[in-house]
């Protein structure tokens, strides 16, 4: 099959094959061609260019794009999409004044989303989240990342990851599984974390690895959960075992899990809305991809991850949306874009830079995702009929896409 986008009004993320991320002031370049055309053949980017280059209109679908941009879908690189219920409840708690971790202190939180998951069955859990990938879908994001980490014991964190491979197997859009068997202490182990960790290291990811269930090993380093010397085994015992590590960092507090993230050379840390000037320079130099989750930020009231200081000292910087039950009910990107904007002064460039080519990088998917690039998968995001790729931030409330292109057929 292969289908022609013609008269394009611009096409948006132009890449060569080289390019796997951007940072520091380049991500306020976004390479595009107004006047376009983009050849799509089966899953693929065939061919683009400017329309006067366009001599041949052979096509099975022939799509006049004359008054909309087209440009790569969203990479989402950081989800916890499988969940059982609603944390709906801790929502009004935290209205009524109750933190975060007030909440999680008298049982809430992530330990409440666990017993959820645990009391599920895995047909249950596949249901409930295959309607959350199918909106994020509709929405624009043709990759996503998704976590374990409701079910904290072995059995339940095996379910979990079971699923999203059936996800994964159900769905056009590319999956890619983190084992988060860290996220939280549980109940049985709250007088005895080091057992819990033994637990981690000596069950879990010896079974996850065998049965290969995950690409990823993640860890949540913040006070009153996994400290840095438990992060370190945990993330070693991975690496020992296959697992590419990530690491939930910074969100609350800065007690080094940054350092140790890079010394694992991490593929992402994420949250990162505390970040002292010592975070900021050990990451000077590494391959480790920092991921901001600002719709996080907005649903709790806490603060938003320093952008301007990131990029500024010449680093790069991905947006995900942090979807989860708990601190992120939300799937969407084009949100998360406008709040990098609106609430990290993030140019519309840079925003998009970090949703596409650079969330890519932080789920090693740069060679296949994230831009408009021969050979790469043709997943795209086809807008109504808007005056610039600027105004996609702006009007954050509007649903400003028309199309969605995932492995070059439409859903």
């Amino acid at each position: 099959m292969k289908t022609l986008f013609f008269n394009i009004k611009e096409l948006l993320q132009i890449r060569d094959k080289s390019i796997s991320k951007v940072s520091g002031a380049e991500m306020n370049l976004l390479p595009s061609i107004k006047n376009a055309y983009l050849l799509v053949e089966g899953e693929q980017i065939k061919e683009y260019g400017p329309m006067s280059r366009l001599n041949n209109y052979d096509a099975d679908r022939l799509i006049d794009a004359h008054d909309q941009i087209i440009m790569p879908a969203w990479c989402d690189s950081h989800t916890h999409i499988v969940y059982a219920g609603n944390r709906e409840e801790e929502f009004v708690d935290r209205i009524r004044g109750l933190s975060y971790e007030e909440i999680a202190a008298r049982g809430g939180g992530i330990l409440n989303s666990a017993k959820r998951v645990q009391d599920s069955t895995e047909q249950e859990l596949f249901e409930q989240s295959s309607q959350r990938l199918e909106e994020i879908m509709k929405l624009g994001t043709g990759a996503v990342e998704i976590k374990s980490g409701y079910g904290l014991t072995p059995e339940s964190e095996i379910k979990m990851l079971r699923v999203i491979k059936s996800l994964s197997g159900s769905y056009p859009l590319s999956i890619k599984a983190t084992f988060l068997g860290a996220h939280a202490i549980p109940l049985k182990f709250k007088d005895n974390k080091e057992a819990y960790v033994d637990q981690i290291c000596n069950q879990m990811i010896p079974e996850v690895a065998e049965k290969k269930l995950a690409a990823y090993i993640d860890v949540f380093c913040e006070k009153g959960y996994f400290d840095t010397d438990q992060t370190d085994r945990i993330l070693k015992t991975g690496k020992k075992y296959g697992l590419i590590p990530k690491i939930h960092v910074n969100q609350f507090n800065s007690i080094g899990g940054v350092q140790i993230g890079i010394k694992h050379k991490a593929l992402s840390i994420d949250h990162l809305e505390i970040m002292t000037s010592q975070d900021i320079e050990s990451l000077q130099g590494s391959v480790t991809m920092p991921v901001a989750l600002p719709s996080c930020s907005y649903f709790l009231s806490i603060p938003y991850t320093p952008a301007r200081k990131i990029i500024d000292a010449g680093l790069p910087l991905a947006l995900a949306t942090d979807f989860n039950p708990g601190s992120t009910p939300s799937g969407n990107m084009n949100f998360v874009v406008s709040a990098a904007c609106i609430k990290m002064k993030m140019t519309p460039q840079e925003a998009i830079n970090a949703a596409t080519i650079n969330g890519a990088y932080a789920m090693g998917l740069s060679k296949t995702h994230g831009s408009i690039t021969k050979g790469k998968i043709a997943n795209l995001i086809i807008t109504k009929n808007i005056p610039s790729f600027n105004y996609l931030p702006y009007a954050f409330g509007s649903n400003l896409i028309d199309k969605v292109m995932i492995k070059g057929e439409f859903i």
